[in-house]
């Protein structure tokens, strides 16, 4: 049974080509279907994951929408991604296993996995040298997102060698096994967030000694927190009138500052008002709050505005 399925699938004689032909096709879709399969729940992991760790709180609203969008369409663009990430990882990873690792006595599955995590390996170095991402992350990813789609190609070669199944009848199983790991997801999400296996971001602790100083963006805005609670700002985004059709005010002037609980989604940070007077630009006279973000090492504070959502960012100026 193991050499035959060996010769089918990898054909080596002239007189099997035909038919090694036609069960590397049906090899192909069960693991572009594995891939495809796996991946509305990577999506939602990727989304908890993501919320959890954003310092700023803006990746909520954005995920949930593209979810939405996302949903009806999915029959439509699953299976391209699941037979891109079959043609870059798993068909490669199987081919490799097959021939590095022919003399082992592991099972085939056992060795396609195996050249599977060695080809998600080296996508980690690409990605590390080439685009600076983590190698950890990338070579882990991959290695657990290869498992279900060289999975799915032993239960077609199975399947094939019965003569029960083909490749659509591993494409509408994929489906029920999409469904069922979608929905599992969400359970499974909220769990690793409540053992810390997701850790949710924690802001910094700033005391107003620490909080005092010079803050300023990419843009050119300047905010010096001076003890004592004044401030002076020079091209700072402010809260905007509510009459004015902008998405914020820029101010420049003298005011004052002061910290306050519940900024931002329950988090510490400032308030910082212009006197009266002081500032110009339309709206100068509101109150802007700006919520503690960043590290103990390298803290920032940030305000969004507007219903456009435009983040603003400030750093601390050495």
């Amino acid at each position: 049974m193991g050499a035959t399925a060996e010769r089918t699938l990898w054909p080596m004689g002239s007189g099997e080509t035909r038919r090694g032909a036609g069960q590397g096709v049906t090899y192909a879709g069960a693991a572009a279907a594995g891939a495809a399969a796996q991946l509305p729940a990577v999506f939602v992991l990727s989304w908890v994951h993501g919320t959890a760790g954003d310092q700023y709180g803006t990746s909520s609203d954005g995920a949930m929408l593209l979810l939405a969008v996302a949903v009806p369409f999915a029959p439509l663009y699953l299976p391209v991604l699941g037979f891109l990430h079959a043609c870059v990882q798993v068909l490669p990873g199987a081919a490799l296993g097959h021939v590095v690792l022919r003399g082992a006595r592991w099972p085939q599955w056992v060795r396609h996995l195996l050249g599977a995590v060695i080809v998600g390996v080296v996508w980690g170095v690409v990605g590390a040298v080439v685009w600076g991402w983590s190698f950890t992350d990338i070579a882990c990813s991959l290695a657990v997102l290869a498992v279900l789609p060289v999975l799915a190609m032993a239960y077609a070669r199975v399947g094939s060698a019965t003569g029960v199944r083909g490749v659509w009848g591993v494409w509408w199983r994929a489906g029920v096994v999409s469904v069922a790991l979608f929905v599992l997801a969400f359970p499974a999400a909220a769990l690793a967030t409540a053992t810390g296996l997701i850790e949710e971001y924690e802001p910094p602790r700033l005391s107003a000694a620490q909080l005092a100083g010079v803050w300023q963006d990419e843009e050119g805005a300047v905010l010096r927190l001076l003890p004592g609670g004044r401030a002076e700002l020079a091209r700072m985004p402010a809260e905007a009138d509510p009459f004015v059709d902008a998405e914020f005010a820029v101010c420049e002037g003298t005011g004052t500052w002061a910290a306050e609980d519940g900024t931002y989604a329950g988090r510490d940070g400032i308030v910082v008002r212009l006197d009266t007077g002081s500032g110009t630009g339309s709206g100068c006279g509101n109150g802007t709050e700006w919520t503690i973000a960043g590290t103990d090492r390298a803290p920032e504070l940030f305000a969004i505005f507007g219903d456009l959502e435009e983040l603003r960012v400030l750093t601390r100026a050495f």
